[in-house]
């Protein structure tokens, strides 16, 4: 096949993407690690060794909870460094009626807090007496035993309470001056990137500045919380927004060469890697695997089958992405999907449109619907997760039911996530072996394979070993305090979703009403996402069910 119209690996999306994301994770890597002090390492073994002496005891003790808080509260975001690197990222922050609050909260006097302060006090008193009754007779006696976890129990729940009520005084994280420097940042080393690709700097950096602007007002608006409790969140901003602009006074020619959609979400992909660490998903075992490793390869496959032989939709790569977006996890397989496909950058906006919509209404009606029938909490939790596409919508669904299914939901779409790099290839080799000689095109080569592979999914998995490398060796306390709630929690994980937001507004600014009504013809894309997730929905249930409760029970007893 002639190919002299490819170009370097070095001056594709792809490259870059996996440059600058692997840049921006060593970096954050090196930032953390120098904060560990040998105050915080000190901290760190002394709450560890109480925690380790407490764990033998045969109910978690009083002193075991404010050893495990102590540790909890070693945060590297209380140095200078960590803090700035913290607050650069900010998202906006939650607001009611006065938006803002979204870029400037004050910390409010704390009225109430004394009297809640007592009872918290109060309630520890209760379950430390109560712990002496069972120590006093070596936690020997199981009556004893179960007052104290007990009255431990309610002194928890008291302590809790009062610490979300302290939280909302909090003045908010997010700074105005610390994101437009970020956006600075961004604008230069994407720029940079695009630069390498044959995309003038200043152009970029000028049209980068529209994206950034759209980017912040829809995440200004998704921390909105009557909305963010519908489901509304930052992505159906930037969409919107993006096309409102586009289909009125149009997208102005100077932005056109920043509408790098792909490049965008790639980038954000290759941080969203380092979040899925292997020593997180065998924690759940094998009912976990296979309800996301089962189960979305058959609905993806079928899916697709409907749409081509029963709906008979003309666009195999529309057919596929939305396939892949529905069954997999929503608008980062629809991209890897539809690099593979050679989708049109149309074809890829229905799908995600279609997924956005779909994922705002699950995630209000599936928790409902798994409350009102009375499901088990785990079950429904691995319902959720193998179901709604978006992470945070699954997060967020998860927790309406209860912290064990948060947990089993926000697990499973991880390890759901990791197909994403396998769908991906095999994708890939389908199209250019199989539709591509039924099309009567040329014969495909391994070449051109690897060229249609998404490579930027190289930068994905490599990022998901180097953490899960770290995760497996580093002590648990330094993996807390330096992966999970350094450079995951409080840098990368707000960059990849502003990453994402970039991407949205430049799906919505390139899009047009018109380019877009052919693909609706008949609703053919709309009945294939329902019928897809309806049978989606049912096998999910079916084998959560069969895994969790059948086959593993002792695993979900553990959870």
């Amino acid at each position: 096949m002639n190919k002299p119209h490819l170009q370097p690996f070095y001056k594709t999306e792809d490259f870059w993407a996996i440059v600058l994301g692997t840049f921006l994770l060593l970096l954050a890597l090196a930032l953390y690690f120098s904060l560990v002090t040998s105050d915080a390492k000190q901290k760190i073994a002394g709450f560890s060794t109480i925690i380790e002496q407490e764990s033998v005891k045969p109910i978690k003790t009083v002193v075991w909870h404010e050893a495990t808080a102590g540790l909890a509260q070693v945060k590297l975001s209380q140095q200078p460094l960590g803090h700035f690197l913290k607050t650069l990222t900010a998202l906006p922050n939650k607001w009611l009626s006065d938006p803002l609050e979204a870029i400037y909260k004050p910390a409010k006097e704390e009225g109430g807090l004394p009297t809640a302060s007592d009872a918290v006090k109060l309630a520890r008193a209760q379950a430390l007496r109560a712990e002496q009754a069972a120590q006093a007779a070596n936690f020997a006696q199981l009556a004893l035993n179960l007052g104290a976890q007990t009255a431990i129990d309610a002194w928890q729940q008291q302590l809790t309470a009062f610490e979300k009520n302290r939280a909302k005084l909090k003045a908010g994280g997010f700074s105005l001056p610390h994101s437009l420097l970020l956006i600075t940042i961004l604008t230069i080393l994407f720029a940079i990137g695009a630069k390498v690709q044959g995309i003038a700097f200043l152009g970029f950096a000028k049209g980068f500045a529209l994206i950034a602007m759209i980017a912040l007002v829809s995440l200004i608006l998704a921390a909105q919380i009557d909305f963010k409790n519908y489901g509304i969140e930052y992505a159906i901003w930037a969409i919107v927004l993006g096309m409102v602009i586009s289909n009125t006074i149009g997208t102005p020619a100077w932005a056109t060469g920043a509408l790098q959609t792909e490049f965008f979400i790639k980038t954000g992909l290759v941080l969203m890697g380092a979040e899925l660490m292997i020593g997180k998903i065998l924690a759940i075992g094998l009912p976990g695997i296979f309800v996301a490793w089962v189960v979305t390869p058959i609905v993806l496959v079928a899916t697709y089958w409907f749409g081509q032989t029963i709906l008979k939709i003309t666009s195999k790569s529309l057919n596929i992405t939305i396939s892949a977006d529905m069954s997999v996890c929503g608008v980062s397989a629809a991209i890897a999907t539809a690099a593979a496909s050679k989708a049109t950058r149309e074809e890829l906006t229905v799908a995600i449109g279609l997924s956005m919509i779909f994922t705002a209404v699950m995630m209000v009606l599936l928790p409902m619907f798994i409350k009102f029938v009375g499901m088990p909490e785990v079950l429904g939790g691995a319902w959720i997760g193998g179901t709604i596409d978006s992470s945070g919508a699954v997060v967020a669904a998860g927790a309406a039911l209860g912290d064990r299914a948060m947990y089993v939901a926000a697990t499973i779409k991880m390890i759901q996530n990791i197909l994403i790099g396998v769908i991906a290839f095999a994708v890939a080799i389908y199209f250019a072996t199989r539709v591509e000689k039924q099309a009567g095109r040329p014969r495909i080569g391994v070449g051109e394979i690897w060229h249609r592979f998404p490579k930027f999914i190289l930068g994905f998995i490599g990022a998901s070993l180097l953490f899960s490398l770290l995760y497996a060796t580093l002590d648990k306390p330094v993996v807390n305090l330096v992966l999970e709630n350094g450079v995951l929690n409080d840098f990368t994980k707000n960059l990849r979703t502003w990453f994402f937001c970039l991407a949205f507004a430049s799906i919505g600014l390139s899009t047009n009403f018109k380019t877009l009504k052919h693909h609706f013809v008949g609703g053919k894309p709309l009945i294939l996402y329902i019928c897809g997730q309806s049978l989606n929905l049912l096998l999910t249930l079916g084998m959560a069910y069969l895994m969790f409760y059948k086959i593993f029970p002792e695993i979900t007893a553990t959870i």
